[in-house]
């Protein structure tokens, strides 16, 4: 049997199509060679699978989950991943080539794909520190020690200890930038890491003092910053703890100069050479150059936002949380976390952290209704991922769970957490705004950081209690699709009764029914008929239910015909039966796909439900294997629909043909209520071309 891993990476086209990948906390991050050749169905159809993000350019996401980890691992300790990765110089230049105009906004992806890169690794230290610094809050909150970040308190040294253990994590934060983003860029990490290290050395700094002839300046609003005189050449001493913007830069830089090193240094000799020129060039160019550049940008943007802040508090706290719902999913809320960490480095404190606070609890909130509504109604599966997905947002700060687990799948949850946004905003607006001497996650653990913490406290508890009341009195369910008969809803009883048993009395063909013409009381809904002409190909329905046409199918990639023409059927029986008489040629262990390969040489596939992948093969029954001989009207699924609607997941079903260039015209036949047996779509041969 195929791992979950060997069809990942089969569907986005094999190792071959596989440039590089990483994962973040939730996503796969595939830089492919042709976007094109990705099969997103395929894909969509791994059990592990949540969902799939095409981006610009050749990249590609795959939402995992909390097993992202696991799933990486596996694909790269496949014996097929061993040698994929690398590209000839012609590759590379056919493939820039073949991008065309879609490559022109191709950076944006690769800025925040480095800024990712550069970060995600170092997320689960920041969180620890941010628990540490939690603590100390806390212990000063109540009195046990003085203020902790007060530069002129002196701390016992118990406490003093304590308190390294956050500050070792920050202060080197640079380094650990500098490595992660290197090895994103293609260079030694290493080198990255001990170019940036010079900058951080205690000698370093002292090269800016008096006794070794150091002198100091203004610049850019900045008084008394101290300057060494190398060989006649100024150089700008900085302390660089904690600064994030000079590591990202200089890695920019290296990774250039790494590639253009190595094209001109011979192969068997770069293992000595590229490693020292790189030094050699970089760090003066670091210390003189991009580490200042660095300072002052990141200290830049922190102005612009503060002097966004210092206008109005209101606004700018309103405005963040509203905006990081959206920034989230699209990766831009990276650089604003940097500019969080060059604000505590050059302001002594960040004011973005709070507004942020009232979207994360949002957030959290919002998954606390889906919570207490699965628990209601019995939602084994969803109870678990929102019981998973809470608690690493209350405990751990983290959004990503609920956001890409949860709220992107159900499109109501998002207008009303956006309510618990604005309420969150609202209220630290009106009371000024909130601050924080320390970078934080978001979780109830660290609501003793932000000051004042009554403000920031009461703000996030609304914003979390206003989008779970939200959700819970509207629910979170999509509903269904427009168009839809409310008979569609209901299960008639004599069918339903008939499907269980899966009798020959549930296959009774339906009477024939003209368009437009009338149905007695207690007879089945109208039914659109379309005359196929003599040489088509009927295909019988596989469900009991009403048709709609395809593109009401609220799904874009069956709606638009992606997957070739069809139908969509809104099941009101619990067994799918198969169209005509053939072979399985696909039948997935999760029961929600299955495709067929009629002897009339029609392919079809019929997808049960949207997104049912994820449930997991829970609530289905498959009755037969690939490679089956089946007959029209043989049992092929039986799935529970109450288990499907209490996952929030449409059970319309789409029937596609798959193969349809092999045909002519394929129509639908019938709208409306049908039966298992009736006819639902006419394809004809195609005509033969003339000799």
């Amino acid at each position: 049997m195929t791992s979950s891993a060997q069809q990942i990476v089969d569907g986005v086209g094999g190792p071959a199509n596989i440039e590089s990948f990483t994962h973040c906390a939730t996503r796969l991050r595939f830089q492919l060679r042709d976007a094109s050749k990705v099969n997103a169905t395929a894909v969509e159809a791994v059990p592990e699978v949540m969902g799939v993000v095409p981006q610009t350019g050749d990249r590609y996401q795959v939402v995992i989950g909390g097993a992202v980890q696991t799933v990486y691992q596996e694909i790269q300790d496949l014996p097929a991943m061993q040698n994929a990765g690398s590209l000839s110089d012609a590759d590379v230049k056919a493939a820039e080539r073949a991008k065309g105009p879609r490559g022109r906004f191709d950076w944006l992806d690769t800025l925040f794909e480095f800024l990712s890169d550069s970060f995600r690794p170092v997320l689960g230290a920041l969180l620890g520190a941010s628990l540490f610094i939690t603590f100390m809050a806390l212990m000063a909150s109540l009195k046990v020690i003085p203020a902790w970040n007060d530069p002129n308190v002196t701390l016992p040294a118990g406490w003093q200890f304590i308190n390294l253990m956050w500050q070792c994590i920050f202060v080197f934060l640079p380094l650990m930038v500098a490595y992660n983003a290197s090895k994103k860029v293609g260079a030694d990490p290493w080198v990255g890491f001990g170019i940036m290290a010079v900058l951080m050395l205690p000698a370093f700094a002292a090269l800016g003092d008096k006794a070794n002839g150091g002198t100091t300046t203004t610049l850019f609003g900045t008084s008394g910053i101290p300057v060494a005189h190398i060989f006649g050449i100024p150089l700008l001493i900085r302390d660089y703890g904690s600064q994030v913007f000079p590591p990202l830069l200089m890695a920019v830089v290296l990774g250039a100069l790494w590639k253009g090193l190595k094209k001109i240094i011979p192969d068997n000799v770069q293992l000595i050479f590229l490693p020292f020129l790189s030094m050699l060039i970089m760090i003066p160019l670091t210390a003189f150059l991009i580490g200042p550049i660095g300072i002052f940008a990141g200290a830049g943007l922190g102005s612009v936002l503060k002097s966004i802040n210092d206008f109005s508090p209101f606004i700018f706290a309103i405005v963040i949380p509203l905006a990081y719902p959206f920034m989230v999913p699209l990766g831009l809320h990276w650089p604003i976390n940097a500019i969080m960490l060059a604000n505590i480095s050059t302001l002594g404190y960040d004011f973005i952290q709070g507004p942020m606070g009232a979207w994360n609890f949002a957030c959290f909130g919002a998954t606390a209704g889906v919570l207490f509504l699965s628990w209601r109604e019995g939602d084994k599966q969803m109870k678990q991922t929102a019981t998973g997905a809470l608690a690493a947002g209350l405990l751990g700060g983290i959004s990503e769970p609920s956001l890409y687990g949860i709220h992107l799948r159900f499109k109501r949850i998002y207008p009303r957490m956006l309510v618990g946004c604005l309420v969150g905003g609202v209220i630290i607006g009106i009371g000024g705004g909130v601050k924080t001497s320390a970078f934080a996650f978001t979780s109830l653990l660290t609501i003793p950081v932000f000051s004042p913490t009554l403000l920031y406290a009461v703000a996030v508890l609304a914003a979390f209690f206003t989008a779970m009341s939200l959700v819970i009195v509207s629910g979170y369910k999509n509903p269904e699709p427009a168009g839809v008969p409310e008979a569609a809803v209901d299960t008639p009883a004599d069918a339903a009764a008939a499907a269980v048993t899966g009798s020959a009395a549930y296959i009774d063909e339906a009477p024939s029914v003209e368009k437009g013409a009338s149905v007695e009381a207690g007879a089945p809904a109208p039914i659109a008929a379309v005359s196929p002409t003599s040489a088509a190909i009927e295909l019988a329905s596989p469900l009991d239910g009403d048709v709609v046409a395809l593109s009401a199918v609220p799904d874009p990639v069956f709606s638009a015909g992606t997957m070739g023409p069809g139908v969509g059927i809104i099941p009101s029986g619990n067994t799918v039966y198969s169209p005509g008489a053939g072979t399985v040629v696909m039948a997935q262990d999760t029961g929600h796909a299955l495709g067929l390969k009629l002897d009339s040489g029609v392919e079809v596939l019929i997808h049960i439900g949207l997104d049912t992948v994820n449930l997991g093969g829970e609530g289905f029954e498959v009755h037969v294997a690939r490679g089956d001989v089946v007959q029209e009207g043989t049992p092929l699924v039986t799935f529970d629909r109450g288990v499907i609607e209490r996952a929030g997941y449409n059970r319309i079903t789409p029937m596609i043909v798959t193969n349809a260039k092999k045909f002519g015209a394929i129509d639908p036949l019938v709208t409306g209520r049908i039966r298992v047996g009736t006819p639902v779509i006419a394809v004809q041969e195609k005509e033969p071309v003339p000799a």
